[in-house]
């Protein structure tokens, strides 16, 4: 494959400390790459810099869309389309479902073909949905490839119209160098949460099955890592429960030093679930990391863990909301190290199988290379 292409990612936030998976695609995929933020319509450059250049244009736009809550605004369209054309942009990578709905029209204005990359709640979220479905129909018509990355999330995206011959499974990857398979067999009984706090992670599962294994394993011990709106209400959870003790929460924290505290633990434990508002899932990030590193995976029959996780293999899966059977299944890692360590063992081997950072980047720069190749034929 041929590097002397240009690749415009655009994504919604410059920085977000969950999306690694963007982070990967910006520093792996083949190309020149342009990387465009600021909101579902991009608004800055790669150097940082507003894409509409003159003031006057750019107090129409701010007019436009803060006072008169435009959506279609013809001077960020065009900014846009310039921004394209000058830089000789020959794909461009929209970095979820909402981002490519709103610039699929100016992806078609400049000639360009563009790949839609979904992630979770853009696909599966309720409100966003309803806001986003006659565009993205729109754009799934434009759209040289869209990319999911669960079946579950597949499912959805045809079920709201996306073509199945333009669908691309394509999971997360795990760079096993920096994730490689660890020893737990002297591990005590300590487990170890990653991820926002947030309903569809339901921390708050997570403290209420942790309990249950505290009681019949003092010693036993929970590092919960992350942040977000349900993070006081856990504390004061764990603080009612008497578990502050026998619970940390790390807050946010660099990969470098999950790494550090995944050797402390035997067991990776996330109890994902469908929120009120139908909010999903993708394919976790963290799970397949902690697969990779040889930890057992206690968790959810919800989205791509389905397949990250092989049940009663690489871990137990559980019903969502099933607290006391996950707590169960907890207990069991928590009373057995040796079966803790067979099943990091298999998760390991299935991650590096199935989910190899490479294998799943190679397959992404397959997509983006044959929409080129596929735009040029016209």
């Amino acid at each position: 494959m041929k590097d002397t292409f240009n690749l415009c990612i655009v994504k919604p936030n410059k920085s977000t400390f969950s999306e690694t998976f963007i982070q990967a695609h910006i520093d792996r995929l083949k190309g020149n790459k342009k990387v465009l933020y600021g909101g579902d319509f991009p608004l800055y450059n790669h150097e940082g810099k507003f894409l509409i250049r003159s003031k006057f244009s750019l107090l129409a736009y701010l007019v436009q869309k803060r006072i008169l809550k435009k959506k279609e605004i013809g001077v960020r369209i065009r900014a846009l389309s310039a921004y394209l054309k000058e830089n000789k942009i020959d794909v461009v990578l929209a970095e979820y479902g909402m981002v490519g709905a709103a610039i699929a029209s100016t992806c078609k204005m400049a000639g360009v073909p563009l790949i839609i990359h979904f992630h979770g709640a853009d696909a599966h979220h309720k409100p966003t949905i309803a806001k986003y479905l006659p565009l993205y129909r729109v754009a799934f018509d434009y759209a040289s490839a869209i990319v999911a990355v669960s079946n579950d999330m597949v499912k959805a995206l045809k079920e709201m119209g996306a073509p199945a011959s333009k669908i691309h499974l394509n999971p997360y990857g795990v760079d096993g160098a920096k994730f490689p398979l660890m020893d737990i067999i002297n591990s005590g009984p300590y487990f170890l949460s990653v991820g926002r706090f947030v309903e569809k992670k339901s921390p708050q599962s997570v403290i209420r099955a942790f309990m249950q294994v505290h009681l019949g394993f003092p010693e036993a011990h929970l590092w919960m890592v992350g942040d977000g709106p349900l993070f006081d209400n856990t504390r004061q959870l764990i603080s009612e429960l008497g578990l502050t003790d026998s619970v940390t929460l790390t807050g946010v924290m660099t990969s470098a030093e999950i790494r550090a505290l995944m050797q402390k633990v035997r067991c990776f434990v996330q109890h994902s679930v469908t929120a009120a508002d139908g909010d999903m899932e993708g394919t976790p990030n963290t799970i397949l990391e902690a697969a990779s590193a040889g930890l057992a995976i206690v968790s959810t029959a919800h989205a791509g863990i389905k397949e990250a996780v092989i049940d009663s293999v690489t871990g137990f899966l559980v019903a969502e909301h099933d607290i006391d059977d996950m707590a169960a299944k907890m207990t069991r890692i928590a009373g057995d190290v040796e079966l803790a360590a067979k099943m990091g063992l298999a998760a390991h081997d299935h991650i590096v199988k199935n989910y190899d950072i490479h294998m799943r980047i190679a397959l992404l720069d397959h997509i983006i290379q044959s929409s080129i190749s596929n735009n040029k034929i016209k």
